[in-house]
C-alpha cells in the first residue's frame, strides 16, 4: 500500500461498504399519489449521513403535485418511460426526458413530473443531498 492509498483510507474511516437488494428498500418514506419511492441508500437503510437515493415508479398518467426538496439538490435518471417536467416559479419551463437521461433538479426548485403514457410507467432512480426525502407541496403555484 502506497502512502497516498493508506491516507485515503484512513480518511474514509472504517465504514463497510453495504450492498442493499430490491427486498431491503425502504417503502416507508415520504409518498406521492400515484408514484412509489422506495429508498435504497437514506438514513433509515445504510445509515447514510448526506445522500438519499431510491428507485422511483410513476404510474401510467399520473402528474405529481406542484413541490419542491427544500435546500437538497437532485439527480434523476430515466430507467424507462416518457416524463415530462415542469419547472419554474409559475411551471412555464418544461423538458421531456426519456430512457437514459439524466435531470437535474436545484435545491428549491418547484416542478412537477408528468408521466406522458396513459399506459406505460415512468421507471427512474433519484439521488438527494439529504438524507430523508423531503417533499414541499405548493399548491398555490399549480393555479
Amino acid at each position: 500500500m502506497t502512502t497516498e492509498t493508506a491516507q485515503i483510507a484512513t480518511r474514509a474511516g472504517t465504514a463497510p461498504l453495504q450492498v442493499l437488494r430490491p427486498a431491503n428498500r425502504d417503502c416507508g418514506t415520504t409518498q406521492t399519489p400515484g408514484m412509489q419511492r422506495e429508498a435504497g441508500v437514506s438514513l433509515e437503510t445504510t445509515g447514510a449521513e448526506q445522500l438519499w437515493m431510491g428507485h422511483v415508479t410513476v404510474a401510467p398518467g399520473v402528474e405529481s403535485g406542484v413541490h419542491h426538496h427544500g435546500a437538497c439538490e437532485s439527480g434523476i435518471y430515466i430507467i424507462s418511460g416518457q416524463a415530462r417536467f415542469r419547472s419554474g416559479p409559475d411551471l412555464s419551463e418544461q423538458a421531456d426526458a426519456g430512457p437514459g437521461d439524466f435531470i437535474f433538479v436545484p435545491a428549491w426548485a418547484l416542478h412537477q413530473e408528468i408521466n406522458l403514457s396513459q399506459t406505460e410507467p415512468v421507471v427512474a432512480i433519484v439521488c438527494r443531498t439529504v438524507t430523508d426525502d423531503e417533499l414541499v407541496y405548493n399548491e398555490a403555484a399549480a393555479r
